[in-house]
């Protein structure tokens, strides 16, 4: 690997490069949606885990998944090896990635008293979560610091994440597919998951190989500054918009994850159908469309605007979902895809807001400290995420939702389960994206503040540059 201290002006990469740049997310994207729609319904209808038990199961590994974050940057900024020092990390985690992917899918039966089982399987799923984690962000995390080692080109590094979105999203309608399919042609539930692990576990660890073998490291950061831990929380916790940009995602993505948690509860339980997976598939594809209609409003609206048009049709979905009655399969999926117009600007819209933020800081300090922010964006997101899925296990666990016994066909749920499930799908996301309309309506930098920060950034450093001139 060759270190360069000073960028070319312009440096173009070749198509097949930003191809296996882009394959290396096409595992993350069929992983994390196969696990968030799924894995809370196999842990209670499959393995036949009470739901507390499964939600605290999901919770560990999403607190494992945002300390690990750090622990593996750290290591990874300071690796030193033939491989480089980002391909290293994938090459050695890709295995143990698929592996422990697959491994969750398997209900191993360690005793004959059920008691004694449900313990083991809870030790046993919170170990596989551990190493499943710890193998995707030793994969994921070096992969998105790929970017810029791979080029310094500020055009360049926008083409090769335009690719690594497309083929998340790719991965993520392939596994919403491949669900659709499996769930179609294996009759049996346990086959079914297992299937779609082995199969989904091989398609996520190809193209990381693809992506090592297709790109070449090329550039180093060895002379970053390291900012200690708690100099960090003071810089983001005292940038005010940031704190807006936070509570905006997080009620978004709350309001998603609780969805997609409850989602195959509500179709088969309530609703009657046989698979989750068309309605899931219809809310994915419908926002991957929207990604781009709502991009070209923003263009010509402001964020803030596309964020209460889609935040507006979301709700309205949401809360339809409390009225249906089952057997209304059509509204459902009319439903799902309203839902999905919405979705998209959970997609868009705090995650561009958030250089507005990092603009603003540098305005302030005369600093550029993007990777401060967006770390703790993401440790905070995962650290919400867990509170919400220990939350959805223990609300059902209360309600009196009953587990499946392997093997046997699904028990009927109380009344007190099924209005649990239809809270927690439609009330409870319904609230949390209010709380963000309201913090998007008082988040300070609108477009007109955002044009004067603009104004004043070129300002600045066309004075630093004619004082070195």
């Amino acid at each position: 690997m060759t270190n360069s201290s000073a960028a070319p002006e312009s440096e173009k990469l070749s198509l097949s490069t930003k191809l296996a740049y882009g394959a290396g997310d096409a595992g993350a994207g069929i992983t994390v949606t196969i696990l968030t729609f799924s894995l809370m319904v196999f842990f209670t209808n499959v393995a036949g885990l009470d739901p507390r038990t499964a939600g605290s199961i999901l919770a560990i590994g999403k607190v494992f998944d945002a300390i690990n974050d750090p622990i593996v940057g750290f290591l990874s900024d300071r690796t030193k090896s033939r491989w480089g020092r980002r391909h290293s990390w994938m090459i050695l985690g890709a295995i143990p990635f698929g592996i422990f992917f697959f491994l969750q899918w398997i209900v191993p039966r360690f005793s004959d008293n059920p008691a004694t089982n449900q313990t083991a399987l809870f030790w046993y799923y919170v170990a596989i979560s551990i190493l499943f984690n710890t193998a995707f962000t030793a994969v994921n995390l070096p992969y998105t610091a790929l970017t810029p080692e791979l080029t310094q080109d500020y055009h360049e590094r926008t083409s090769l994440n335009s690719f690594r979105f497309a083929f998340s999203i790719g991965g993520s309608i392939l596994a919403l597919i491949l669900g659709l399919v499996i769930s179609l042609v294996v009759p049996d539930s346990a086959q079914q998951y297992l299937a779609l692990g082995a199969v989904c576990a091989v398609l996520s660890v190809f193209p990381i190989y693809w992506c090592v073998l297709g790109t070449k490291e090329r550039y180093s950061s060895d002379s970053e500054i390291s900012i200690p831990f708690f100099e960090q929380l003071k810089i983001v916790f005292s940038n005010r918009p940031f704190l807006y940009v936070i509570g905006i995602y997080l009620c978004s993505w709350l309001a998603f994850q609780l969805t997609a948690t409850v989602l195959p509860y509500f179709t088969v339980n309530w609703m009657g159908l046989e698979s989750y997976f068309a309605v899931a598939l219809i809310v994915q594809a419908v926002a991957i469309v929207m990604l781009f209609v709502w991009s070209a409003v923003s263009k010509q609206r402001g964020k803030r605007v596309v964020y209460f048009l889609g935040m507006a049709l979301w709700i309205i979905a949401q809360a339809g979902l409390f009225l249906l009655r089952p057997g209304q399969t059509a509204l459902l999926f009319l439903l799902a895809g309203l839902a999905g117009v919405g979705v998209a600007t959970a997609y868009l819209v705090p995650w561009s807001m958030l250089p507005d933020v990092i603009e603003l800081d540098e305005l302030q300090t005369g600093q550029r400290r993007e990777g401060i922010f967006y770390a703790f964006m993401v440790l905070l997101q995962k650290i919400g995420l867990a509170l919400a899925l220990f939350l959805v296990g223990q609300a059902l666990g209360a309600a009196g939702f009953i587990e499946a016994t392997p093997g046997q066909p699904l028990p009927t749920q109380p009344d007190s389960a099924l209005l649990a499930i239809r809270l927690v799908i439609a009330p409870l996301p319904t609230l949390t994206l209010i709380a963000g309309l309201v913090l998007a309506y008082f988040y300070p930098i609108t477009r007109e503040v955002h044009a004067e920060i603009l104004l004043k950034l070129r300002e600045r450093r066309q004075a630093d540059r004619n004082s070195i001139d």
